[in-house]
């Protein structure tokens, strides 16, 4: 008896023990399950989070690769690479002011001055001038751009008297008028209608010549004159009416070629960089009297119409107009003189030239076609304004 009731005693505490280990075991096993659950849903809520998290990285990229990009633009503005300066010491050092240095021949010239290491302040007022032909040199120290109208008058003359200043005039071929001589030397007066459609341009630069040896004779202003022949270059303004613009932008564009009379009258063609380089000569020389500066190769309106249109590789006919009034029929410098006194002569021939312009001239149309400006030709005025092969 007592055996069975200590069986059914065992049996009991085993029966108990099992339940505790079962209920043991289930707590173990709702435990893991819902660690489990908790890592998975963690891991979940981690990979929502980082998806999340990377399409809006991506959203802030897209904004900010933008901005990235403009301030990559302003740091490469702000360490612009300038063309290559040479070093001059005080003592050699200018300080040169060019009024109209934004223009054709004044943008070129600085361009040499600048390359030479001097100082130079451009003054303009970007009437036929631009901004883009000395941008290059925007920010650099020995440069400075002055937005100026001459209305104002600066007093130029003035101020060279006062830091004793050297003075040159840029004039012009034009002084010789029509000429009766030919070629045209330094001590030819000229033939000039006081009165005609190009009078005002004729004798402005006359009467320039005289108030500078005026003043000079008057004051002790050195003064140097540049009597400039026709020249040509990159950096032209498109619709400026002479007779190379017209031609080139005529046979870039497939129109065509407007000689005025017979096209027989001549003219002699100078690179812009030819001309530059006289410039500069006559104002590091000892040389008070005008100089010509130009290309003695003289051409007939025709034939060089005719070197254009086969350059551009253009179809454009050649039209003959109306002659011009007072339309100079010679045109050819003696140049003489700048080679004996300047060591100066033209060294560009005229198709590298005209290759040069061509080119430039091209860049042009394409830049002004993006930006929905098409230029055209300034039509000479026959009988009221300027109507010339200049």
């Amino acid at each position: 008896m007592v055996s069975k009731a200590l069986l059914r005693l065992v049996s009991a505490i085993n029966r108990r023990r099992m339940k505790l280990l079962l209920g043991i075991a289930l707590v173990a096993y709702v435990a893991s399950v819902w660690g489990n659950f908790v890592n998975m849903s963690f891991l979940l809520n981690r990979s929502i989070q980082e998806n999340g998290e990377l399409k809006i990285e991506s959203k802030i990229e897209e904004i900010v690769e933008p901005l990235r990009e403009k301030i990559r633009d302003l740091e490469k503005s702000f360490t612009q690479k300038y063309p290559p300066v040479k070093f001059l010491s005080e003592k050699d050092r200018k300080r040169i002011l060019i009024t109209g240095g934004a223009g054709f021949v004044g943008s070129h010239l600085t361009d040499k001055l600048m390359m030479d290491g001097h100082e130079v302040t451009v003054v303009d007022n970007f009437f036929t001038g631009r901004k883009r032909n000395v941008e290059h040199w925007i920010g650099h120290e020995n440069f400075e751009l002055i937005n100026h109208d001459v209305v104002e008058p600066l007093y130029i003359e003035g101020l060279a008297k006062r830091v004793g200043a050297r003075l040159l005039l840029a004039s012009t071929s034009e002084v010789y008028g029509d000429p009766e001589v030919h070629p045209q030397s330094e001590d030819y007066w000229g033939h000039v209608n006081p009165i005609g459609p190009r009078a005002c341009y004729d004798e402005g630069k006359r009467v320039a010549e005289t108030m500078c040896y005026a003043y000079m004779k008057q004051e002790g202003v050195e003064v140097r004159v540049a009597r400039i022949f026709n020249t040509f270059g990159p950096r032209m303004h498109m619709n400026d009416g002479r007779v190379v613009s017209n031609f080139i932008l005529q046979a870039l564009q497939g129109e065509p070629l407007t000689v005025y009379g017979s096209g027989s009258q001549t003219r002699a063609f100078q690179y812009v960089s030819d001309l530059v380089n006289g410039l500069v000569a006559l104002m590091n020389s000892n040389v008070s009297s005008p100089v010509n500066l130009g290309n003695p190769e003289e051409h007939t309106i025709l034939e060089f119409a005719q070197l254009i249109k086969n350059l551009v590789g253009s179809g454009s006919e050649i039209q003959f107009l109306s002659e011009a009034q007072d339309d100079p029929q010679k045109r050819k410098p003696d140049i003489r003189k700048a080679k004996l006194m300047l060591g100066w002569e033209p060294v560009v021939p005229l198709e590298e030239g005209l290759n040069k312009a061509i080119h430039y001239f091209r860049k042009e149309l394409e830049y002004q076609a993006n930006n929905q400006y098409i230029p055209k030709p300034k039509p000479a005025r026959i009988k009221k304004g300027r109507t010339r092969h200049t």
